[in-house]
């Protein structure tokens, strides 16, 4: 839940205003309840009304929602806007992880994609990663590191309370900067992709919601503090990625902690997409396919794959907004209401029918205003 996005909160607050902490706060409960019911979307009641896990993914409960239509029509959907999420999310660590690194040894001449290139290195160990018990160990790293950028930069917006006002909060907004700030908050909330496995490996799965509900007001808590007093340390001059705003001499130690977490955070979205594809490909008969070779090919594959767009895609940011615009509100808030709506539909109340409802339509209007801020984007670029 706390991811690079989190840098961007402070700069999503200029453009929104008192409006964007609120938004922090409603996008904590819609994206802690779209997780819930995706996972209530696992079980189903067997003859004595206990609940049994009969779904083990998002492609299983996709299925089940279409296997009138096509029994695996919605798997597919599911799948391919799963790994096209997943590996723009590691295509965006390493971009991120060259950008990083240039601005860190600026006397080095070397150019920022040479810079991808030995991040990538560091990165190769990924295609033995088997299990998500090193993933979580890998996560947990990612977690300290993040807490110690969080820590040096609301430890100097403290140092600087004599300069906050108030006055900094806009009251009136442009509505396009007010969208790039939703998408900015509610994306920096996104997991769905990652629940159904993360609640089947859990040790006690009733746990599950209130894990999530605890995650959820943490981060929230966080998130708002965080850019709260950022913002009002910088006000105006707020830039999109707050250590941008440090002096020289924290921005380059920030830096290298941001480039440890970008590292420490690819395995995960490179494991769940292998995984999943591994998992399609896999399915037949055919042991050739089943083989520990076969598996390694797969993972070595995608991570040379993310590489190369990162190195030779043109504009690869807006690229990034326009996918994550699509698969991110899909993903996050219309597949999860939908699938709750088809598969639960006679046992939910009407206020669950009109919430689900409603985070469809929401979900709907983030992603097409999402696809136009993007394309409008591109088009200024491409002239």
């Amino acid at each position: 839940f706390q991811g690079i996005f989190v840098l961007g909160l402070p700069y999503a607050l200029l453009h929104s205003g008192y409006s964007g902490l609120f938004l922090i706060i409603l996008a904590a409960a819609l994206c802690c309840y779209t997780g819930k019911i995706l996972i209530v979307c696992l079980y189903e009641e067997d003859e004595d009304g206990q609940l049994i896990r009969v779904r083990d993914t998002y492609e299983d409960i996709a299925n089940a929602c279409c296997k009138k239509l096509s029994p695996k029509l919605g798997g597919i959907v599911v799948n391919v806007t799963q790994v096209m999420e997943l590996i723009m999310t590691c295509i965006l660590y390493l971009v991120v992880s060259g950008n990083l690194l240039s601005h860190s040894f600026p006397y080095v001449p070397v150019t920022e994609k040479t810079w991808s290139v030995i991040a990538f290195v560091t990165l190769l160990p990924c295609v033995f990663i088997k299990t998500l018990k090193i993933v979580s160990k890998l996560s947990q790293l990612c977690s300290l590191v993040h807490f110690i950028i969080i820590l040096v930069v609301m430890t100097y917006c403290l140092t600087q309370i004599h300069q906050w006002s108030w006055a900094k909060f806009r009251i009136s907004i442009e509505f396009e900067d007010f969208l790039v700030s939703v998408g900015v908050i509610i994306f920096s909330y996104t997991s769905q992709i990652f629940l159904p496995t993360l609640e089947g490996n859990m040790k006690n799965p009733g746990e599950f919601r209130c894990m999530l509900n605890w995650t959820h007001f943490f981060a929230c808590v966080l998130k708002t503090t965080f850019a709260l007093t950022a913002f009002l340390t910088w006000g105006e001059e707020t830039k999109e990625v707050i250590t941008d705003n440090l002096p020289s001499f924290l921005q380059t130690l920030v830096n290298l902690c941001l480039l440890t977490k970008a590292l420490l955070s690819y395995p995960l979205p490179f494991f769940a997409a292998t995984e999943i594809v591994y998992a399609c490909i896999s399915r037949g008969n055919h042991s050739n396919y089943r083989s520990p070779l076969f598996s390694l090919g797969v993972r070595g594959s995608f991570l040379l794959l993310t590489l190369l767009m990162a190195m030779f895609i043109p504009h690869f940011a807006l690229l990034m907004g326009l996918t994550g615009s699509v698969t991110g509100a899909a993903m996050t808030f219309l597949l999860p209401s939908l699938f709750h709506l088809k598969l639960k539909y006679k046992k939910l109340s009407f206020l669950e029918k009109c919430a689900d409802i409603s985070l469809f339509i929401l979900g709907f209007l983030c992603s097409i205003a999402g696809v136009v801020c993007s394309i409008k984007g591109l088009l200024e670029v491409f002239g």
